[in-house]
């Protein structure tokens, strides 16, 4: 339609409606809007603080298993996901995601299984319903300690 024009009568809205030469119709609206905006502080920061290697018995040497502590600074994650790339973090390997439950303080350790010695790039990425935050670090398993 063109040239259609309409007045509310809870506000003063003027709404019209155009041809468009693409076919399209478009609706212009000028008035008064309001809308709230609520503020969450979110998960500020998140640090891999330690990496240990798990000792395994011979019978389960197929996987090296590395726990990451990981620290984070403002509010509690509810979920953890890890994406273990090859050394240039260009080429995914795996993504493991868990559904997590963190208290008071924000510290927590996540176990992961490695299937071969080697350097891998870990992303160790803390979320909730707002907000993400992500740590990453270059990690070498050769069966020993991470380094």
């Amino acid at each position: 339609a063109t040239g259609a024009f309409s007045i509310s009568d809870s506000s003063t809205t003027l709404e019209s409606m155009e041809d468009n030469p693409d076919g399209g119709c478009h609706i212009y609206r000028n008035g008064y809007y309001r809308n709230g905006i609520s503020v969450v502080e979110g998960i500020l920061e998140v640090n891999i603080i330690q990496m240990t290697s798990i000792q395994m018995t011979e019978s389960q040497a197929e996987n090296a298993l590395v726990d990451f502590v990981v620290t984070c600074q403002g509010s509690l994650p509810t979920d953890v996901c890890t994406v273990v790339s090859d050394p240039t973090c260009q080429v995914s390997k795996s993504v493991v995601c868990d559904p997590i439950v963190v208290t008071d303080e924000c510290l927590l350790t996540v176990r992961r299984a490695f299937e071969e010695p080697g350097t891998y790039c870990i992303n160790i990425t803390l979320g909730d319903d707002t907000s993400q935050a992500l740590a990453s670090a270059l990690i070498s398993v050769n069966g020993g300690e991470p380094t």
